[in-house]
């Protein structure tokens, strides 16, 4: 009986180890879903250079880490960055040279909804805030490049994005990323758009790129 006993506590003890390690090796050995943008230049001629860059999006676990690496954007002012998506999780696209609806030369933020769909999240300073319009983004160099950096909950960002979608699923390889933001001097159209009071010189498209996974 003690033999039997004693065999039977080795047992348990060794079970629990293994289950203890296992999981250890679980989460040192999860792996990351990486996606990534290439951003390509949009509105040069009135943004007065040709914006590009990358946006690496990295989910490990319950957070989300955004990289946004950016040159050749009007240098010295603070440029919103977003992605856009359909509401029904249907695929973005980046607009093309059609998209200009009102010919008047230029690409503004209501004309790249039929491809790219509304704005969705802010890479701000809290971007499971969603707060798109309150948010403050950052400022290129006097050369026009910037990064950003943010670290979030995934979690908490599923939660506000289904809040103010109705979907907790963030789908990132149906989205694109837009940088926005041409100088207050520049001369736009009478017939370029922007959203409600917003001033189209901030909303300006300057470069888009579709986001694509990359590594599992």
């Amino acid at each position: 009986m003690r033999t039997t006993l004693l065999t039977l506590g080795v047992t348990a003890v060794a079970c629990a180890y293994g289950m203890f390690a296992g999981a250890q090796t679980t989460s040192a050995g999860q792996s990351a879903a990486v996606f990534v943008a290439t951003l390509a230049p949009m509105n040069s001629k009135v943004a007065g250079s040709k914006t590009s860059g990358e946006a690496q999006f990295t989910i490990k676990g319950d957070t989300l880490t955004i990289n946004v690496n950016v040159k050749g954007a009007p240098p010295n002012i603070e440029h919103w960055q977003h992605f856009h998506g359909f509401k029904d999780n249907r695929s973005s696209t980046c607009p093309t040279a059609t998209a200009d609806a009102n010919h008047d030369g230029i690409i503004d933020l209501i004309e790249t909804e039929p491809a790219a769909g509304t704005t969705m999240v802010p890479f701000d300073d809290d971007p499971a805030s969603m707060q798109v319009a309150a948010g403050s983004y950052p400022k290129a160099s006097s050369s026009g490049a910037f990064h950003y950096h943010k670290t979030v909950s995934l979690r908490a960002l599923r939660a506000a994005f289904a809040k103010a979608f109705g979907n907790q699923n963030l789908d990132l390889d149906r989205r694109v990323v837009f940088i926005h933001g041409v100088f207050p001097s520049t001369k736009l159209p009478t017939t370029a758009a922007s959203l409600g009071p917003i001033p189209t010189h901030v909303t300006l498209p300057i470069a888009c790129g579709k986001i694509k996974r990359v590594e599992k």
